[in-house]
Order: structure tokens, then C-alpha cells, then sequence
């Protein structure tokens, strides 16, 4: 019995010592833990402070420089855009306007020279957001995908563009869908006063229509002209958020496709214009090189912004159909237009993103968002 005794006092002695180096063990382990956690903490948060600084100082330029090529842009470009919106929304047999040109002298001959820019303050106050934000994210994107210090390959220059696109909608969409209810509003006032082609059936359903219109005095009045802020109103009204961004679906499948074409093709082509890979391009070349790659991108996905101008569209005209959904609208418009439908205002959508690109790029070259940027009271007080 003693023997027996010595022998559990003896084995639960040597379990109190295990015990007592297990749970000494455990402490310095978790002290080793913690000091590991927080030396990790300490770094990730050093990192991400150099980052953080390192946008500070570049993401504000980069605003300015956004926003001031986006005003240009829009003043310059715009007239065209708007051509580029009534001639997509334009039906077959339903033609008001033959061509780019023939919709602008009509527009200034029915609506005045003004007439070109309706929608335009739309443009003009969203577009700064709108360019900062894809320009931005672009970088932002660039450069957590370039870390290890290499160049980037044209697979992570179209995953930077697709994230930019993807970031960018949040005002395109709104900016979009109130740009186009002011822009096609002349359009639509144009096909109620023009006689359109239709069918034996369509035709004598629409005398019956006007006769009865007749008799009971009735008179078709133009729409009344609104802004962009009751439509906003409105749609906030009826629709709640969701009424902004209609066609966010259409928008994205148009905007992701062109950022993931434009900036590996500018990337590329401006590359081929550095003398050495330590110089910057010129100065024509960065020009030239926004133009090409954005009219590329713009007419290689202008079937996507046919679409999205026709979801986007509230007013139709007499015998327009409407869709609902993206799925809907390309399969209307491919059984009662055909494929070609999709090319609609290609080369005005071409016009106005080369130029609207190539000032961008030019602004980064010349440097104007940091030149007010060194010189602001800011810097001044700062230094």
C-alpha cells in the first residue's frame, strides 16, 4: 500500500510539474504570439500610413487634373454626345434625323444654338466625380497590383481597368439617366410634329386616333421643358434610389469593357512614344495616344451603350417599344432593327471620347493639378 502510495504521490508530482512547464510554456508561447501580432500590427499599419501618404499627395492632383479635363472635354464634345443619343434612340421607319449633322442644324434651327448643350450642367457638375473617381481608382488599382516592383502585365492592367469601371458607375449611372431624359427630349418633340411611315394596320388605327383627338378638341402639345433637378425629384419620388440608377446593369457592362480596353491600349501605346523607359513620353503623344485608345474602346463597346441609352430612356415616342431588361432590349432590337442597330451613333460615340481621353491624358502630362496643388495656400502654409 505505501509502495502504491509513494508511486501516485511520486506520478502526481510529475503531473504538477508537467502541468506548471506546459502552462509556462503556453505563457511565453502566447507572449511570443503577441509580440509577433503586434509587430505585424505595427508593420501593416507603417505600410499602410506610407500609402495612405503617398495618395495624399498624388490623389488630389489627380482630382484636378480629372476634373478640369472632364469640364473641357464635356464644353467641347458635347453637342456631339447629344447627336449621339437621339440617333440610338431613333427607330426604324421612325428617323428624324439622316445623320450626326443633320440632327445638330435641326437641333439649332427648332431649339436655338443653346440647344445642343441641354443636359449639358448635368455633365458639367457630375463629370469632375465621374473622371476623378476612374482615374483615381485606376492608379489606386495599378499600384496594389504592382508591388513586387515589376511591370505590370496586360492582364492586371485590364483587372485595374475593370475595377475602375466597376468604381465609376456609382455616378455615371444617375449622371447618365438625367442627361439623357433632357437630351432626347428634342427628339421626341421633333417625331410628334413629323409625319412617320407606318403600316395599313398602324395607319388606320392612328387616323381613327386622330379623328377622335378632333372632334373631342383635343390639341397634342409639345413636352414642357423640365430640369434635371424635378427629374431627379420626381424619379426619387416614384422610384426611390433605385429610379436613378436605372440601367446600372447596362451601365456596367458598358463601362468595365471600356476601362479594361483603354487603359492597358493607352498603357501600350504611350510606352512606344518614351524615348528611353526612364523619359516620359511627348507631350503630342500622350495626346494622341488618349485619342486612339479611347475612340477604340468607345466604338468596341458602343452595342453595350445602345443599350443602356435605350433602358435608360423614360419618354417614348408614338409606337416605341419598351424592355425590361438588358436580356429584352438586345433581342427587340436584333428581331426589328437587325445587328447594324447596335453600331448606331458609333462614330459621334467615337468623336466624343477621343478628345474627352486625349485632354486627360494632356493634363496629367502638363501637370496643372499639381501646379495648383504646390501653389495653393495649403502647400504654402504647410512648407
Amino acid at each position: 500500500m505505501k509502495k502504491r502510495g509513494r508511486y501516485n504521490n511520486g506520478h502526481n508530482r510529475r503531473d504538477r510539474r508537467y502541468e506548471t512547464q506546459l502552462k509556462r510554456h503556453q505563457i511565453h508561447q502566447k507572449s511570443n504570439y503577441k509580440c509577433n501580432f503586434e509587430f505585424l500590427a505595427h508593420f501593416l499599419s507603417f505600410e499602410f500610413k506610407v500609402i495612405m501618404s503617398q495618395q495624399q499627395i498624388s490623389l488630389p492632383a489627380k482630382l484636378i487634373n480629372g476634373g478640369i479635363a472632364g469640364i473641357v472635354g464635356v464644353t467641347c464634345v458635347f453637342p456631339i454626345d447629344l447627336a449621339k443619343t437621339r440617333l440610338q434612340n431613333q427607330r426604324r421607319g421612325q428617323q428624324v434625323y439622316k445623320s450626326m449633322i443633320d440632327c445638330l442644324v435641326k437641333t439649332v434651327r427648332s431649339e436655338g444654338f443653346f440647344g445642343m448643350y441641354r443636359g449639358a450642367a448635368v455633365n458639367l457638375t457630375l463629370v469632375t466625380p465621374e473622371k476623378a473617381i476612374k482615374l483615381a481608382a485606376n492608379d489606386l488599382f495599378r499600384h496594389h497590383l504592382s508591388k513586387d516592383g515589376k511591370g505590370l502585365t496586360v492582364f492586371k492592367e485590364m483587372l485595374a481597368g475593370c475595377g475602375a469601371g466597376m468604381c465609376q458607375v456609382v455616378i455615371t449611372t444617375p449622371m447618365e439617366m438625367l442627361k439623357i431624359q433632357l437630351q432626347d427630349a428634342g427628339r421626341l418633340a421633333a417625331q410628334q410634329q413629323k409625319p412617320v411611315m407606318m403600316s395599313p394596320t398602324k395607319l388606320v388605327a392612328t387616323n381613327t386616333m386622330l379623328s377622335r383627338s378632333y372632334n373631342s378638341g383635343t390639341v397634342v402639345t409639345p413636352p414642357r421643358a423640365v430640369s434635371a433637378t424635378q427629374i431627379a425629384k420626381e424619379l426619387l419620388h416614384t422610384q426611390g434610389i433605385q429610379g436613378l440608377y436605372k440601367g446600372l446593369g447596362a451601365t456596367i457592362i458598358r463601362d468595365v469593357p471600356f476601362s479594361m480596353v483603354y487603359f492597358p491600349l493607352f498603357a501600350n501605346l504611350n510606352r512606344l512614344g518614351k524615348p528611353s523607359p526612364e523619359e516620359s513620353s511627348p507631350f503630342y503623344w500622350a495626346f494622341l495616344s488618349g485619342c486612339a485608345a479611347g475612340s477604340t474602346a468607345a466604338v468596341a463597346v458602343n452595342p453595350c451603350d445602345v443599350v443602356k441609352t435605350r433602358l435608360q430612356s423614360l419618354n417614348k415616342g408614338s409606337a416605341e417599344e419598351t424592355y425590361s431588361g438588358v436580356v429584352d432590349c438586345v433581342s427587340k432590337i436584333m428581331q426589328k432593327e437587325g445587328p447594324s442597330a447596335f453600331l448606331k451613333g458609333a462614330g459621334c460615340r467615337a468623336l466624343v471620347i477621343a478628345p474627352l481621353f486625349g485632354i486627360a491624358q494632356v493634363m496629367y502630362f502638363v501637370g496643372v493639378g499639381e501646379y495648383i496643388m504646390d501653389n495653393s495656400p495649403l502647400s504654402l502654409l504647410s512648407a
